[in-house]
């Protein structure tokens, strides 16, 4: 269980996230005029080395993105001509891309991070400019929205497995419905029907808590509240649900961190979104209060159950219920140790849902609730503490990755193993690196008192 710091605050990380960022720069330039995209997307590295993996080009906004974040936090231009220049350049495919599950990954990223400086008026950008970026995130959010499955109690959007398929990772992919409502767009269907992306956020999000994550009601017999299953898998032809399942997980009766962060910051994010929102557009999904409720329901048992089994540091094992931790003893009473002989680490998972903890426990706070909001705040406050500093944060300037010791897909053996080492470790990630980078610059702009980092505000 993570033993966490009440007594930090975004403040006393002011020098962490200042060295990150310095770190950060170096990494940016030095891929930038390594990379040939003719070799694909990079994906993961392999001995400190940046290389693609052929699956989907899910991590190319994050490369473009990462370049933008850091303009973000120290003003580079040369990094915001980097994250422009290969946005024009490379980002169209993913905007049209009707194949995957990915959107909000890949474009709110870029675009939207490119349009949401130019509404804070950090970036000079003409009418043309940020029309562009609109028509981008517009034409995003209802491609995404098209990956429809629909359901007798609603329906999904279905991942790059197939119509049958819920992925838990969609739930952040809804940031690309969300600013396509915001922006005045829907999808427009058969015979001109106008199809709300905000409609279709909501049925997927609850979909999402209906079917991936648990809350320990007796629904099998490994339900524990939080726990989340990375897939639901559906009969197609009349809706039904019919098992757990797991790409890159274990098991689907065990917890995959990574997707695990993936719900706990897709809800804490949608629900900060939501609160912008006019509560009448929510009447036609049962009110405000119930909308509202389901997603804090799974919020809050996601983000507990991230507390209560990820070991005292906050960097959690690659899945709670790998094999091999059964011969680690304690392994949550103490900090996680990426260099053991048994399993894993998966600190992209630690980045991720530092953030949700964070956005999650402001929002409470927002609410009335204020101790939730100092223990989940502090919570992540503390996670990201052990992630701005060694064993996790790359020093060498050698190696291209930021964030170490990131795991990809341990089933399918894809991560790097160290020769003299029996499990991966000490590698990165492209979306590890932007997390990393996205979680500083949220907690520095809370301890400047600047603008809220939020993708919303456009």
């Amino acid at each position: 269980m993570i033993r966490i710091d009440t007594a930090l605050t975004p403040a006393a990380l002011e020098r962490p996230i200042e060295r990150l960022f310095d770190l950060s720069a170096q990494k940016i330039d030095a891929l930038d005029r390594r990379w040939n995209p003719s070799e694909g997307t990079p994906v993961f590295t392999a001995a400190g080395r940046y290389t693609s993996r052929g699956w989907t080009e899910w991590t190319q906004g994050f490369q473009f993105g990462a370049a933008i974040l850091q303009f973000d936090a120290t003003g580079d231009a040369a990094m915001l001509e980097i994250g422009r220049r290969h946005t024009v350049r490379h980002m169209a495919t993913h905007v049209s891309h009707t194949g995957v599950h990915d959107h909000g990954f890949n474009n709110v990223s870029t675009y939207g991070n490119l349009l949401r400086l130019a509404r804070e008026g950090r970036i000079p950008a003409t009418e043309w400019e940020t029309s562009f970026y609109e028509l981008a995130l517009k034409v995003s959010g209802a491609v995404q929205a098209a990956r429809w499955t629909a359901l007798p109690d609603g329906g999904f959007i279905h991942s790059f497995n197939g119509p049958h398929s819920l992925f838990a990772d969609t739930m952040r992919s809804l940031r690309s419905l969300a600013l396509g409502h915001q922006l005045g767009h829907v999808l427009m269907g058969e015979r001109d029907r106008r199809i709300s992306l905000l409609e279709r956020l909501v049925g997927h999000a609850d979909a999402n808590a209906r079917y991936n994550v648990y809350y320990g009601e007796g629904r099998d017999g490994y339900d524990v509240r939080g726990r989340v299953a990375h897939e639901s898998v559906f009969n197609v032809n009349d809706g039904s649900y019919r098992c757990p399942s797991s790409q890159q997980g274990y098991s689907p009766f065990s917890t995959w961190t990574r997707g695990l962060a993936w719900v706990l910051l897709g809800y804490a994010e949608e629900l900060e979104f939501l609160a912008t929102r006019d509560e009448a557009e929510l009447a036609p999904f049962g009110g405000a209060p119930a909308v509202v409720g389901r997603f804090v329901a799974a919020a809050r048992a996601t983000a507990d159950f991230y507390i209560e089994h990820t070991p005292a540091c906050g960097i959690p094992y690659w899945d709670t219920g790998a094999p091999g931790l059964a011969r680690m003893g304690d392994y949550l009473d103490r900090p996680a140790d990426p260099y053991n002989e048994h399993e894993p680490v998966d600190s992209s998972a630690a980045a991720i849902s530092a953030q949700g903890l964070i956005r999650l426990g402001r929002y409470l706070g927002a609410r009335g609730d204020a101790a939730a909001s100092e223990r989940y705040v502090a919570a992540g406050l503390t996670v990201a503490r052990a992630l701005f500093a060694e064993p996790y944060l790359s020093t060498d300037p050698s190696h291209e990755g930021l964030l170490l010791h990131v795991v990809y897909h341990r089933p399918n053996g894809w991560d790097h193993i160290p020769p003299g080492r029996s499990i991966p470790c000490g590698e990165s990630a492209m979306w590890g690196d932007y997390h990393l980078r996205e979680l500083a610059l949220v907690i520095r702009r809370l301890a400047r008192d600047e603008p809220y980092y939020a993708f919303y505000r456009i």
